[in-house]
């Protein structure tokens, strides 16, 4: 069949989102199945050939963070135009509650429609407030797909129906075997981190809390953080005695994303909250990392109740740096949470996942114009 795939975030900074609409569509493409994906993307040089731009994004304060989204009237014009010209059997839309080129295209588009609801916010205002509006747009949808409970869950309570539970898909196979980074992770031992430096529910404050104390007290330990943000601002939140093994790698590609997480010996996801998912973790699982994560609903799922990692309490620097200690300190417990991490991501792997998501499509095209209820229970029979 012929998909197309609508992302609303920018296809130049990478995230959760962003990262779920690339593998999906090629996933699909490795199907069979012709795939456009439509994005914002400010640098149209490098799009993969399935990519197309709809212009520029503008940075909009969205779900705890600030998300650079595409909306108003040449946007439209745009997403109306990808829509006609790419006569496609069915639109997959993410996270279409975004004031952004998903929310477009419920609008303009006549034909069937799939969403995906990624988001995790039980007290979102914005949505609250704009129920009225997206109930417009989100009738037009044929069937839904949650990407985990909690997902779920802020889709229930605020918008009502309900949705097929799909978890989002990691490449196990591109993360499973890789070479370090020249010189990790080194002898006193390395922790990593990867995601936005400067994005407060990321967690990275945590760290760098937790950091000072085991730096103090471990004179080899280093730390490995990846992500974009202003690095200096990062080291203002170390002791100076401490600044020289806090490498920061800054917005990396993903052949040296894939060197990190293999970098290290603990992998440390510090999170505070507002993640209805937490892709890093399944990359950091199917690198065989250690992984230590903050013990929010989505992490706790992920890592199977802390079976294939270990949790601490959110926000919580002094358990933090006691959790690391002793993974640090235990080659045993490592070996054995990567053993259990890399067996648990297997259900995540795209090659499963997108057969699921597919299983939706042809429900959909199946079930006509039938709501989206009698979709998610059809497929759940």
């Amino acid at each position: 069949m012929r998909v197309g795939l609508v992302c609303p975030y920018t296809w130049d900074v990478p995230g959760g989102v962003q990262q779920h609409v690339a593998d999906l569509a090629e996933a699909l493409m490795e199907l069979g199945h012709e795939v456009s994906v439509l994005a914002p993307c400010d640098d149209e040089s490098d799009l993969p050939p399935h990519v197309v731009s709809a212009g520029g994004a503008v940075p909009v304060p969205y779900n705890g963070s600030v998300a650079r989204l595409a909306f108003g009237f040449r946007p439209a014009a745009r997403v109306r135009r990808w829509i006609r010209e790419g006569d496609f059997d069915l639109l997959h839309v993410h996270e279409p509650t975004a004031p952004s080129l998903s929310l477009l295209a419920c609008w303009v588009a006549t034909g069937h429609i799939v969403a995906t609801f990624h988001t995790s916010n039980p007290r979102s205002r914005a949505m609250a407030v704009s129920a009225a509006v997206l109930r417009v747009a989100l009738e037009k949808i044929n069937g839904r797909i949650a990407v985990s409970e909690a997902a779920r869950k802020t889709l229930v309570e605020h918008l009502g129906g309900d949705a097929v539970l799909i978890p989002n898909g990691v490449a196990v196979s591109r993360f499973e075997q890789c070479e370090p980074l020249d010189g990790w992770p080194g002898d006193g031992g390395a922790i990593g981190f990867l995601g936005r430096v400067d994005e407060p529910r990321k967690g990275l404050g945590v760290l760098l809390d937790a950091f000072g104390e085991l730096g103090e007290e471990r004179p080899g330990l280093r730390l490995l953080v990846a992500g974009p943000g202003d690095s200096d601002e990062v080291l203002q939140r170390v002791p100076e005695g401490l600044r020289d093994r806090v490498v920061l790698l800054g917005r990396v590609d993903d052949a040296d994303k894939v060197r990190a997480y293999h970098s290290v010996d603990v992998f440390c996801a510090p999170n505070l909250g507002g993640e209805s998912f937490g892709i890093v973790l399944t990359e950091a699982m199917s690198a065989g990392s250690a992984v230590l994560a903050s013990d929010i609903p989505a992490f706790r799922h992920v890592l199977r109740e802390g079976a294939a990692g270990e949790l601490f309490p959110v926000g919580d620097a002094e358990a933090l740096a006691r959790g690391a200690a002793e993974l640090l300190d235990s080659p045993e417990r490592r070996r054995a949470l990567s053993a259990a991490a890399r067996k648990e991501v297997r259900a995540y792997d795209w090659r499963t996942v997108a057969v699921d998501v597919v299983r939706v499509y042809e429900t959909v095209l199946l079930a006509g114009n039938d709501r989206s209820v009698a979709v998610a229970q059809r497929v759940r029979e």
